[in-house]
């Protein structure tokens, strides 16, 4: 089964996206559903898909489940719960018994949109995350260099708690590589329970001029720090269409991982997946045998 680890769905005719008011993102500023992803699957040798939350909302979050239950190819769902809540525990039981509640695989938050980068060690958020991890669900990683910090103290405070590191924490690819950003991946990698995606990184770059050899030093870094058992191949669709199709995207991501190994890109593309997100028993491909 070959999974991508990280796709969104969102229509802003029905939702507020703060995030996508910025004028450079006008392009995908419109509905993307499962209709428009299972042809780009199909004929990328997709199997299956993560489906992973895009705004701070548990509508959002319940749609999705239900999204999930209706579609073969999305295995598991990445949703959102307020973790400052002091109910949290209801809620994510709640969402768990409900339609599609069993492709629940984790939960996120857009923690590098927060002020405060020291969000992940607030007392509140502790306990919320410690009621995600007491049902065995696993935490995605939404940071970026100033919040890696936090995210390295938070990992190392939940040992037995899994995380996943969204878009290897967005290195600055179109200023070059960061040292900074080096050396914090390799400080969160020693956790030991954290697992990286290898997504989201063409958009980081200049987004009309990159290619495979560009996004490999970071793929390769990340690659020294995770090792091939904890790197997962994610699209970022429909995101990344700002800067490539979903099958340029794919090639470029695939090249750069087979350069490290062909099983370091067997492994992203499947098993590290099922892994860290404890996912079910494999699927056929969306609309093959």
């Amino acid at each position: 089964m070959v999974i991508d680890g990280h796709q969104h769905f969102w229509d802003p005719a029905r939702a507020d996206y703060p995030w996508m008011e910025a004028p450079e993102l006008a392009r995908i500023r419109r509905a993307f559903g499962p209709t428009d992803l299972a042809p780009l699957l199909r004929a990328n040798g997709i199997d299956a898909t993560i489906l992973v939350q895009c705004r701070s909302s548990i509508e959002e979050t319940e749609e999705f489940l239900r999204v999930a239950a209706a579609t073969p190819f999305v295995i598991g769902v990445v949703g959102w719960v307020d973790l400052t809540d002091g109910a949290v525990d209801e809620t994510l039981d709640r969402l768990r018994g409900s339609p599609g509640g069993d492709r629940l695989v984790g939960i996120r938050h857009q923690v590098h949109d927060e002020p405060d980068p020291d969000w992940l060690l607030r007392e509140d958020v502790q306990r919320g995350l410690a009621a995600v991890f007491a049902r065995d669900l696993t935490y995605d990683l939404l940071v970026r260099i100033r919040e890696m910090p936090a995210a390295i103290a938070t990992a190392q405070a939940f040992p037995r708690g899994r995380f996943v590191l969204d878009h290897a924490a967005k290195p600055p690819i179109a200023d070059g590589f960061s040292g900074e950003w080096a050396d914090l991946l390799g400080a969160l990698a020693a956790c030991g329970n954290v697992w990286c995606k290898i997504s989201g990184l063409a958009t980081e770059a200049r987004w009309n001029d990159w290619h495979a050899e560009r996004l490999f030093p970071f793929v390769a870094h990340a690659g020294k720090c995770f090792g091939e058992d904890r790197l997962i191949f994610g699209s970022d669709w429909p995101v990344c269409l700002l800067a490539g199709s979903y099958g340029a995207i794919k090639a470029a991501l695939e090249e750069c991982l087979m350069k490290i190994g062909p099983h370091v890109r067997d492994k992203a593309f499947e098993a590290n997946a099922q892994r860290a997100y404890l996912l079910a028993s494999p699927v056929v491909r969306e609309g093959g045998t």
